[in-house]
């Protein structure tokens, strides 16, 4: 049984190492963030960000999906979640407002002719 959860443990330790994204990392001297930018398996760019150096999630992070077009903007301070957050889906934008790591409102817009250009991303 023991060397069952073992086999277990290992290959999924190995899909999971097989499965992470390319991505590329660059010391930025000024601001003493680490700015990363990670690929999908096509090459396009899947999302972009920084990190502290003791590895937090800090400032604006952009995802994006496989065709090039930006999905999620996000805002973290030293780690938590902060400021506004805007989702794209099809011809949905959610904002959602966060406070101290935790959600204070959110907004949902559904395009149509009259939408403003927050929904060109």
């Amino acid at each position: 049984m023991n060397k069952r959860i073992l086999f277990l443990f290992a290959l999924l330790i190995t899909s999971v190492s097989f499965a992470q994204q390319e991505r590329e990392l660059i010391l930025n001297k000024d601001t003493n963030l680490i700015d990363v930018t990670y690929y999908h398996d096509n090459g396009v760019v899947s999302q972009t960000g920084s990190y502290t150096l003791d590895g937090k999630l800090h400032g604006e992070w952009l995802s994006y999906d496989t065709d090039g077009n930006r999905s999620i903007s996000a805002n973290y301070d030293n780690g938590q979640k902060v400021g506004k957050w805007f989702y794209w889906k099809d011809k949905i934008l959610k904002e959602v407002d966060y406070t101290n790591n935790a959600i204070v409102s959110v907004i949902e817009w559904k395009k149509d002719d009259n939408t403003s250009l927050a929904f060109d991303n």
